[in-house]
C-alpha cells in the first residue's frame, strides 16, 4: 500500500524507501513524458505560423488578383473567376479564424499583441457559453441589486457600490467581446459602441457626491435599473432560444452572440419583446430630460449632472435610431420577398 494511503499508520523506513524507489521510477516517466509534450507543442507552434504566413500570402496575391482583373474586359470567364476568387477568399478567413490575428487597439492596449484566438471549436463555443453565462448571471445579480436599493437601503455608499458594479460589468463585457470579435464573433456597431458609453457613464455616476442634485435623480434610475435588468433578462433568453434555432437550422453563425440591442435575426415573435425596448430607449430619453432640468435647476453645481444627461440621450438616440433601421430594413426585405414570390 502507498504511503500516502497510510496516513496516520505507522510505516517503517524501508516503506519509506521503496516507496521513494518508487516515485523516481515515475518522476523519469514524468519527465519523459514532459519532453515529448514539450517537442509536441514546438511543432505545433511553428506548423500554426507556417500555416498563417501561407494564408496571409494566399490572401494577399487574390487581392491583387482582383484588382488585376478590373482593368480586363468583362466576360463570363471573368465572372467565373471572380466568383471563385471569392470562394476561395471565403475559405480562407474561414481558416484564419483558427490563426493568430492582430489584436484591436482596445484588446492590445489590455493585454497586448498575446495571440487571443483560440484554436479549436471547442475552445471558442465555451469561451462564447461562458460569456453568455456571465452577462446573465449578472443581469440577475443587478436586477436583485437594484430591487433592494430601491426598497430596502437608500444610501449613497451602496448605491456607489451599484454603479461600481456597472462600470465592472460594462468594462469586462468590452474586453471579453473584443476576445469573441478575434474568434469570429460579428458582433459590430452601435452594441459594440454602447458599452463603451455605458462605462463612461457608470463611472461618472460613481464619481457622483451625495448632494440634493443625486437624491433628486436617484429614484428615476433606481426604477430605470431594475427595468433595465429585467429587460436584460427577457432578451437574453428570447435571443439565447432564437439563436439556438437558426444555428441549428444553419441560418446563423455558430459564433452569434446575444446583444443588448435588437438584431434583424431576433424578429420571429418580435411583438411580444420590442415593446419593452422601445420602452427602455424611451426611458433613457427621459433621464437625460430630467438632468437636464436638473442642471438648470442647480445651476450645474455638479459637473456630472449634465455630463451623464448627454451621455443617457447619446444611449437613447443610438438604441432608437439602431432599433428602428434594424426594423426598417427587415420589413423592407420581407416586402421584396414577398413580391418575388
Amino acid at each position: 500500500m502507498e504511503v500516502a494511503q497510510r496516513i496516520g499508520q505507522t510505516v517503517s523506513f524501508s516503506t519509506c524507501l521503496e516507496e521513494w524507489e518508487a516515485l523516481s521510477d515515475d518522476f523519469e516517466k514524468c519527465m519523459e513524458q514532459h519532453r515529448e509534450y514539450k517537442k509536441v507543442a514546438e511543432s505545433y507552434h511553428s506548423q500554426r505560423n507556417t500555416c498563417k504566413s501561407q494564408t496571409d500570402r494566399q490572401l494577399k496575391k487574390l487581392k491583387l488578383l482582383k484588382a488585376a482583373l478590373k482593368t480586363a474586359p468583362t466576360n463570363d470567364d471573368k465572372t467565373d473567376l471572380l466568383n471563385k476568387i471569392e470562394e476561395r477568399k471565403k475559405g480562407l478567413e474561414d481558416l484564419s479564424n483558427f490563426l493568430p490575428r492582430k489584436n484591436g487597439f482596445y484588446l492590445s492596449l489590455i493585454v497586448g499583441q498575446i495571440n487571443m484566438t483560440f484554436d479549436s471549436t471547442a475552445s471558442k463555443f465555451r469561451y462564447k457559453d461562458e460569456y453568455e453565462k456571465f452577462k446573465l448571471y449578472c443581469s440577475i445579480t443587478m436586477l436583485a441589486y437594484s430591487l433592494i436599493l430601491n426598497f430596502v437601503i437608500p444610501h449613497r455608499f451602496f448605491d456607489a457600490m451599484f454603479s461600481f458594479l456597472l462600470l465592472w460589468y460594462y468594462c469586462t463585457l468590452t474586453v471579453r467581446e473584443s476576445i469573441l470579435i478575434v474568434n469570429g464573433s460579428r458582433i459590430k456597431g452601435w452594441w459594440v459602441l454602447h458599452h463603451y458609453v455605458s462605462v463612461v457613464l457608470s463611472g461618472t455616476n460613481v464619481l457622483w457626491a451625495d448632494d440634493a442634485a443625486y437624491q433628486e435623480f436617484r429614484p428615476v434610475f433606481m426604477a430605470f435599473s431594475v427595468y433595465q435588468s429585467f429587460v436584460q433578462l427577457l432578451q437574453y433568453y428570447y435571443q439565447s432560444g432564437s439563436l439556438y434555432r437558426l444555428r441549428a437550422l444553419g441560418e446563423r453563425h455558430d459564433m452569434d452572440i446575444t446583444v443588448e440591442g435588437f438584431q434583424s435575426w431576433m424578429w420571429r415573435g418580435l411583438t411580444f419583446l420590442l415593446p419593452f425596448l422601445f420602452f427602455g430607449h424611451m426611458w433613457q430619453l427621459f433621464n437625460a430630460y430630467t438632468l437636464y432640468h436638473i442642471a438648470v435647476k442647480y445651476e450645474c453645481s455638479e459637473w456630472q449632472v449634465p455630463v451623464i444627461g448627454l451621455l443617457f440621450f447619446v444611449l437613447s438616440c443610438g438604441n432608437l435610431f439602431t432599433t428602428i433601421n434594424v426594423v426598417v430594413q427587415k420589413y423592407q426585405k420581407k416586402r421584396v420577398r414577398k413580391k418575388r414570390e
